[in-house]
């Protein structure tokens, strides 16, 4: 059923499939899931996510010897510092919508956000699926957004890939 979604998801969004790919969605007490590869709770694809806030706002990859452990996933960060900032405030510094793809949730859908593709708006990171779904996404984010929040929190946990 993921591995369908995720085809349906890439024909939509104008990208191709090569192969396999599956994700996993582990719930959370708050409702959030983190977009993983398959057998792992890696958020961001280990992107250390204080970077997208600082300096020039480009992410850095962390590392695993630098992790936090939040709603069931682990977020790498390129230093202590990075991780003591996210786990005094891991609600800042967090994707939205659980790293999945902001658009597509303005849509009601679930597709997994890139974390190289992203906006930090109102100090929130969201994510975005691919370049063409970017370039809507930055052409009206407030109304989005408004879209967005109340598909998330209407969006049950067993049913976040479509399960």
């Amino acid at each position: 059923m993921k591995l369908k979604f995720l085809m349906l998801a890439a024909a939509a969004f104008g990208a191709t499939v090569a192969g396999p790919i599956a994700l996993t969605t582990p719930a959370h007490a708050d409702g959030g899931v983190f977009v993983g590869v398959e057998g792992s709770t890696v958020a961001l694809s280990g992107y250390d996510s204080v970077s997208y806030f600082q300096g020039n706002g480009t992410p850095v990859l962390g590392n695993a010897r630098f992790m936090v452990e939040h709603d069931g996933a682990q977020f790498h960060f390129s230093s202590q510092a990075n991780a003591d900032l996210f786990e005094e405030n891991p609600d800042r510094y967090a994707p939205q919508y659980g790293g999945h793809c902001a658009w597509a949730m303005s849509r009601g859908s679930l597709a997994p956000g890139d974390p190289t593709l992203y906006k930090i708006h109102g100090g929130k990171l969201y994510l975005n699926f691919n370049r063409n779904v970017q370039e809507t996404w930055l052409g009206d984010v407030d109304g989005f957004i408004a879209k967005s929040d109340p598909a998330w929190a209407n969006v049950p946990d067993g049913k976040r890939f479509g399960d």
